[in-house]
């Protein structure tokens, strides 16, 4: 499919998050593939039993849960994106299992479309984010699973890095062009707003709060925080060193446009060399500070 024809989830999940780059795509796997199996042990599936994949994407979850559930057991692919559902029902064909998954366009608050207690697991990896009634959406996981069923997510637990001081940009020190930075800054402050962006408005507290109000007596949450320091690269590492291409060409989200499409919008082209002969040579010796928070919250329904 044309990536001029996908919705924005499929351009973003296929193409945008990566700036295209199969160095950094292949980088990135490592990382997915390690929160993939921890949710999934969260989950505890079993041989024959019926998952729901909330947000399913490209399938990184769903496709690890094939294997688990077995020839008797069922993956429900669901997302809001019909181009994504499209992908993975390809490669769910291609790889002659087709007979064991089930394709449904849903958003996260409502699965009106699934029984009460039809399913076994709920999973979901970066779902809520983009979700504003997450209290919502957690009534419906509860209410769609069994007796003894689990729910087994994951989230960026964005609120603890957002917003930055003004002094810095995704993590880099840009003190010396504080002001081109903060208009830079300003178009993604505008597409997430502290007060009322889905994606900040919550922390691990809230997963709690949601997961016993929707019913689940048994919670168990898992808080990651990570804060490093930069690590530079020897300019002779080539193969460690950052690529500017694949940087300013890649988005952080669905919903956010590229660096480089960010400052076409904001700064002149002057300003725009300005920047990246700034900010170019912090990137590509890797001098970014990393502060991260992940949240695994899995539950069971007694």
């Amino acid at each position: 499919m044309a990536q001029s024809m996908q919705d924005q989830w499929a351009q973003w999940l296929l193409h945008r998050r990566f700036g295209d780059d199969a160095e950094r795509l292949n980088a990135a796997l490592a990382i997915l593939s390690t929160w993939r199996d921890q949710i999934l042990r969260n989950a505890m599936l079993a041989p024959g039993e019926v998952m729901l994949d909330v947000g399913c994407g490209d399938g990184l979850i769903a496709f690890g849960a094939l294997d688990r559930v077995g020839e008797q057991g069922k993956i429900i692919f669901s997302d809001i994106s019909q181009d994504l559902l499209d992908y993975c029902q390809v490669l769910v064909h291609q790889m002659g299992v087709l007979h064991r998954c089930q394709f449904l366009r849903a958003s996260a608050d409502d699965f009106s479309a699934l029984e009460s207690t039809s399913v076994d697991v709920v999973t979901n990896r970066s779902v809520l984010i983009y979700v504003k009634a997450k209290q919502q959406a957690f009534h419906e996981f509860f209410r769609v699973l069994k007796q003894g069923g689990r729910l087994s997510i994951f989230e960026p637990i964005n609120r603890f890095c957002y917003p930055e001081p003004p002094h810095l940009f995704d993590g880099y020190d840009v003190t010396s062009i504080e002001a081109l930075a903060q208009k830079v800054r300003a178009v993604y402050e505008r597409i997430h707003p502290l007060e009322r962006s889905p994606m900040v408005d919550f922390d691990e507290r809230d997963l709690l709060t949601f997961a016993e109000k929707a019913g689940f007596a048994e919670i168990h949450l898992d808080l990651q925080i990570e804060i490093k320091q930069p690590q530079p690269i020897n300019d002779a590492d080539d193969t460690q060193k950052p690529r500017w291409e694949t940087y300013v060409r890649t988005a952080g989200n669905p919903l956010e446009p590229t660096l480089e499409e960010a400052m076409a919008q904001v700064l002149t082209p002057h300003e725009t060399e300005q920047f990246t002969i700034y900010l170019r040579p912090l990137v590509e010796t890797n001098q970014r500070r990393k502060r991260e928070a992940l949240a695994y919250l899995w539950a069971v329904k007694h």
